[in-house]
């Protein structure tokens, strides 16, 4: 039987990856792991006593879009954080923000646009679930390099009017995972009137946009609320999983136009897996108070200001302006990501292992990702052992 040739691009995914290039070298000191973005402060203290009141229900089969409890939990915070109104019907519970990123894709994404296959943006260095995406709805990945130069956010409007009447979909980070950057206001009313003018839409993963250093990202849907758009210019997605210190919980949610979730609840009914009603109970809760995100945001403001005294005198140091990874610029970020292993114990990301190789350019290549999530005095050792690695 011949396979299929969809994924046969595919590279390596990244951690398989690192762990090929670092594994078989013994580490250089006590193992710091500095490399995925898994959350390890303390979980919101409401967690346990509202799972275990809830056991129960794991009896039940749950409802698929999400409790109407949920989604008012939800509702409400998309109001009281960008001042959006989003009904019930605007919104779904996802199991983890990958599955909605993927899923919205293949539900929203025509076979056809301007005649022709259509095209999805992917800014490049990315999140993969973006790429996976668009290979699975035949459409073809136009990586669109997201650097120093552009802000380290695309600058979809460069491209050619051909390929953005083909855009079926456009993906956008903010903060942007890896690099931190968020995009401002005038970035996102400059994107949808893009949309608007070449009619695709845009999809805002906006899992990191309680993690702020100054000032509290603003919103996909928010701005298209201001400009007049319709909302099914726009699909949002957030999580628990930075916000609430809560990766493992496998909860989110996506909010758009009563058409565009119409037909993304449709698919989910077929293929997606509804959240246990246990967990539902936690999210509800989670999304229903504030008290724990304020702290969360404050134990990282905390190691960014430790990272801003240890790289202090550093000209190629950028502070990012949300998220919780530093953006490294090193000589190669394979080489550099080895001699801290090697020599130190810290562990790493390769930059390049983040994005692709497009005119034999990969525009990850010269960086390492850095994440701040470990408890405070480790990070400041880790991040002190990799200057003076690195700056020998």
């Amino acid at each position: 039987m011949d396979t299929p040739e969809r994924f046969a691009n595919l590279p390596e995914y990244a951690f398989p990856r690192l762990r090929a290039l670092l594994d078989h070298h013994q580490p250089g000191g006590e193992p710091i792991a500095m490399t995925i973005g898994e959350p390890r402060h303390p979980m919101p203290d409401f967690v346990a006593p509202v799972l275990a009141a809830h056991v129960p229900e794991f009896a039940k089969y749950p409802p698929n879009e999400g409790t109407p409890e949920l989604l008012a939990a939800i509702s409400g915070w998309l109001k009281r954080r960008f001042g959006v109104d989003a009904a019930a019907n605007q919104i779904m519970a996802l199991n983890g923000t990958r599955e909605g990123l993927f899923n919205a894709a293949v539900a929203l994404c025509p076979e056809r646009k301007a005649g022709k296959q259509p095209v999805v943006l992917i800014p490049n260095p990315f999140y993969q679930v973006y790429a996976v995406a668009a290979a699975t709805v035949g459409a073809e990945a136009v990586f669109v390099p997201a650097t120093e130069e552009t802000g380290f956010l695309p600058d979809y409007a460069s491209l050619s009017p051909e390929v953005l009447d083909r855009t079926a979909i456009a993906y956008l980070c903010s903060p942007a995972n890896p690099q931190g950057a968020v995009a401002s206001r005038d970035y996102l009313t400059r994107l949808l009137q893009l949309a608007e003018k070449h009619d695709f839409y845009v999809f805002a993963d906006e899992c990191y946009s309680e993690l702020w250093r100054l000032a509290p990202p603003p919103g996909a849907m928010e701005v298209a609320q201001d400009l007049g758009l319709s909302p099914e210019r726009v699909v949002i997605f957030h999580s628990l999983s930075k916000r609430s210190n809560l990766p493992g919980l496998r909860s989110g949610f996506c909010a758009s136009g009563p058409e565009n979730m119409r037909r993304i609840r449709q698919l989910r009914a077929y293929a997606g897996a509804p959240l246990p009603l246990p967990i539902q109970r936690v999210s509800e809760r989670a999304w229903s108070d504030e008290a724990h995100v304020i702290a969360n945001r404050a134990l990282y403001a905390e190691k960014f200001a430790d990272a801003e005294e240890i790289f202090a005198g550093m000209n190629s140091f950028r502070m990012p302006e949300g998220g919780f990874f530093l953006w490294l610029p090193v000589e190669d970020g394979e080489a550099a990501a080895l001699k801290l292993w090697r020599e130190t114990g810290v562990r790493v990301l390769p930059g390049a292992y983040l994005a692709r190789e497009v005119n034999g350019e990969n525009p990850g290549r010269k960086y390492i990702r850095v994440a701040l999530v470990a408890p405070r005095e480790e990070t400041r050792r880790g991040l002190i052992q990799l200057r003076d690695c690195l700056s020998k």
